[in-house]
């Protein structure tokens, strides 16, 4: 899977739906969680989290690269800690509404994208 084509997919997938918290001038807000879960069941890895002020951030750890699709959300830059989590912890930050809907989603964008 190409991971332009991923990371493509998941911000044209972002929305209400997907996050409360979302925001049209920033739409990645809210989305670590369930973005975590999502870019895990197509590229595997490890989901991993680092804490920012009082709350979880959580991405992904793939090999030995670390890739957050959600970090646009934050200013200024974050100072990554990074800290073995798991899908329930993710999932303690989304719901399955919000995970189905972006699961979705993401298969249709990707579909389109890879038929084109």
């Amino acid at each position: 899977m190409d991971i332009s084509y991923l990371g493509l997919a998941l911000v044209e997938s972002w929305g209400i739906e997907t996050s409360t918290k979302w925001k049209m001038e920033n739409p990645a807000l809210g989305q670590c969680g369930v973005t975590a879960l999502v870019v895990q069941e197509y590229l595997g890895g490890e989901i991993v989290k680092t804490l920012i002020g009082e709350m979880w951030h959580f991405y992904n750890k793939i090999g030995d690269n670390y890739i957050d699709f959600t970090v646009s959300q934050f200013d200024p830059a974050i100072d990554y800690k990074p800290v073995i989590s798991n899908r329930l912890e993710a999932f303690e930050d989304t719901n399955i509404n919000q995970y189905r809907y972006l699961t979705k989603e993401m298969n249709n964008r990707l579909y389109y994208y890879l038929e084109r």
